[in-house]
Formats: C-alpha cells, structure tokens, sequence
C-alpha cells in the first residue's frame, strides 16, 4: 500500500470531558467509527481537532494512546505544527515512536509578513532535527488561520530539500488555482483538498484525495464518490457532496460538526468545546439539524 492511503480523509474532531479535558475513550471509537464508516484515513490533532487549544503534554497523550490503537500507519495522519519548533520536534518525535509516519505540519503561525526563506527554514530545523528517514510530512497550508500562503516554489524547493520526506501538502486555502497549479507542476508530490468540494478535480487531475472537516459526518457519501470517481456517476455525486458542504459551512465548522455529532450519537457531551470556540445559538443549532435532514446526510452510527 502507499505511504499514505488515498481517498476522502476525515480531520477528526476531538471530543470533551466535563472538565474539558479530552475523552479519550470517546475519540478512540469515533476514529474507528471514521475508519470503518469509508474514510481512507484520519487526521488527528488538526485544527478541526482543537489542536491549538491542547497542551504539548495533551497531544502527547493522545498520540500514544492512538498509538495503542492497532490502526495501521498509511490511515492516521498526526498534526504537529507548533509555533515553537521544540514543541513540533517533540511531537513529530512522538508520532514516530507511536508508529505513525504521516504527519501534517503547520509552519509556525504566529509572526505574519514573514518571507518563504523563514518559512522553509522554519521546516528544515524540524525535520533536520527529527533526523528519520520514516518520516512523511504533508505541509498544512491553511492561510485563513496562518497568514501564511505557501506557494508552488516553496513547496517544490522544500520537496527537493528533503525528497521522500516532504511528500505533499494539504491545501486548505479554499483556492482551486493554488491547488491546480501544485498538481500541475509538482507531478508525484501528494496534493490533498482541505475540502471535499474540490475532491474529484483533484483525483482528475492526479492528486490522492481531500482531508474534510465534514468528512466527520459525510464519510460515507464520499466513500462512495472516491469508489467511483472514474465512473459516470462521479459528477452527480460531487454535485451532492459540495452542496452538502455549502449548505453546512454556512455555521462556524467546529460547533456545527459538534452539533451535529450530539445528535448523531444522543449525547450531549459532544458538544463540548475549548475556548475561544462557543457553541451555536438554540436557534443556529436547530437549523443547522433542520438542515441535516432536508439534505438526507446519513448519521447513523
């Protein structure tokens, strides 16, 4: 099998205890629910996943435990971008150690107007530092929280830098000519969407797939679409799938598929968040489940 599994990924969500600490419990069966639910993979500590709201010591935890899980390393792809590379360095480290050899790293994020030479240095101290031939890194390039836009010739001197260990990028920038000009004129590197919208002009174009939020609860529609993306039916059934993701990204992402994921299992305590992220209004939320069903989305567990 491939490094890494192709196909429609989920960003995992992470679910709460009362004292908002994470259930690991909880998390452990919604990965595997993911898993045999159609996704190709999950992708842990992601933003989707509150990543930034954990402690070093949190993701730690929760990689070893995921570690434990038997889940085969081509499937989990591990978030470990940090704003400090020793932290970055610690966690990619640890995902090693627990067997997971993808790992989807943020550049640092805090300082803005920073230049492609701060950005790709920022890259090589970690993976220098790490210093394992396993390692896989896919570039998360996600502007909208970054500030940080990493384009085709960062990308390419970094893949040239470090071959067979930056191995792709997931583009969540939104932005289909980034992505398009990526595939275009990197042939090999592993260009996944950050949404499902753009998933069969991304295998079209020879591109491994999407890693989706919403891929939390539409896992099995696009199961489908990856199962058939050759096929006649493709169209349609991307058709569906962006729908489905214009009509639910209309609510802030993490609170909806919280929501959302409190229905699907009745039990309240998915909706539990870190702050800053709140929950929906009564009447967002009850829109948001009117929605759901007025579009046919099979939640059942």
């Amino acid at each position: 099998m491939s490094e890494i599994a192709h196909g429609a990924w989920s960003a995992a969500l992470t679910p709460l205890n009362a004292d908002l600490s994470i259930d690991h419990a909880a998390y452990g069966a919604h990965v595997d629910w993911l898993l045999n639910s159609g996704c190709a993979g999950v992708a842990a500590l992601g933003t989707t996943g509150e990543a930034n709201s954990f402690s070093l010591a949190e993701r730690l935890d929760l990689i070893e435990r995921l570690g434990k899980s038997g889940h085969a390393s081509e499937r989990i792809l591990v978030g470990v971008g940090c704003c400090a590379a020793p932290d970055t360095i610690e966690l990619t480290r640890a995902s090693l150690g627990a067997g997971f050899n993808n790992v989807m790293m943020l550049a640092p994020f805090y300082y803005k107007n920073v230049s492609d030479e701060g950005v790709f240095r920022a890259y090589a101290r970690v993976i220098e530092a790490v210093n394992d031939p396993r390692l896989n890194v896919i570039v998360y390039d996600i502007p909208p929280m970054t500030g940080l836009k990493i384009g085709v010739d960062l990308l390419r001197r970094l893949r040239d830098a470090f071959p067979g260990i930056v191995i792709g990028v997931k583009n969540s920038s939104g932005d289909w000519s980034a992505m398009e000009a990526a595939l275009g004129e990197l042939p090999g590197f592993k260009v996944f969407a950050g949404s499902e919208q753009f998933l069969l002009q991304t295998l079209r174009a020879g591109g491994p797939g999407c890693i989706s939020a919403t891929a939390n609860i539409t896992s099995r529609s696009l199961a489908e679409l990856y199962a058939t993306w050759r096929s006649d039916a493709a169209d349609a059934l991307q058709a569906a799938a962006t729908r489905n993701r214009i009509a639910l990204q209309k609510y802030p992402p993490i609170p909806a598929l919280k929501e959302m994921m409190a229905a699907v299992r009745e039990a309240p305590a998915w909706r539990r968040l870190r702050p800053p992220l709140a929950n929906l209004a009564p009447a967002d939320a009850e829109a948001l489940l009117a929605s759901v069903r007025e579009l046919g989305l099979d939640l059942s567990a």
